[in-house]
């Protein structure tokens, strides 16, 4: 049973509970300024968010939803702007786009701006990349629950840092042709 756990990436244990390994690149503080390639999937793969007819996208009441509060996120998240994204029937590709905080005039009781390195997995605080798609999928579920819509995402997200102009273009293509490479059923 051990082996099979390491292989899950569960080899640590935390409060002497074995743990999942975090997704996240150990290298990077997601809360930098950056274009981020974001894909949340729905649980089970559920088609949730609508159906593709004819290379277009049919949004469902819920994918509605995932669309509204998408563009909701500039609202509620200070220097924070949005790429491309699509809503799919069973998934959400966009990319978030943070930028760095505005100047902050510092005095002799300012708290330090960044955290340090070992604890920035315990409390990522605000305008984090994992802070934001948390947020994000919460409202999305908060309100189809509300609305008696029936929806579940799966519990973690992937992510990639956009590492340069040419990598932005082709996965700006690559979201917004999307739908009409979709071979789903």
């Amino acid at each position: 049973m051990l082996q099979c756990i390491e292989t899950l990436g569960m080899n640590e244990k935390y409060k002497n509970k074995y743990r999942i390994a975090s997704a996240r690149a150990a290298w990077w503080d997601y809360g930098w300024a950056g274009a981020y390639f974001i894909t949340i999937i729905t649980r089970n793969r559920v088609h949730c968010f609508g159906n593709i007819k004819n290379q277009c996208m049919i949004l469902s009441p819920v994918g509605v939803l995932a669309n509204v509060f998408w563009h909701e996120i500039p609202n509620h998240a200070p220097n924070v702007d949005l790429g491309a994204f699509v809503v799919m029937p069973d998934h959400f590709h966009g990319i978030l786009i943070l930028s760095p905080p505005d100047p902050v005039v510092k005095t002799k009781h300012a708290l330090p701006l960044q955290k340090p390195a070992e604890n920035r997995f315990q409390n990522q605080g605000k305008n984090t990349v994992s802070s934001l798609v948390g947020s994000y999928k919460s409202a999305v579920t908060r309100h189809a629950n509300r609305l008696g819509l029936e929806f579940a995402w799966q519990p973690r997200f992937h992510d990639h840092i956009i590492q340069n102009d040419a990598e932005y273009q082709r996965i700006n293509d690559y979201i917004e042709n999307n739908p009409l490479k979709w071979m789903g059923p």
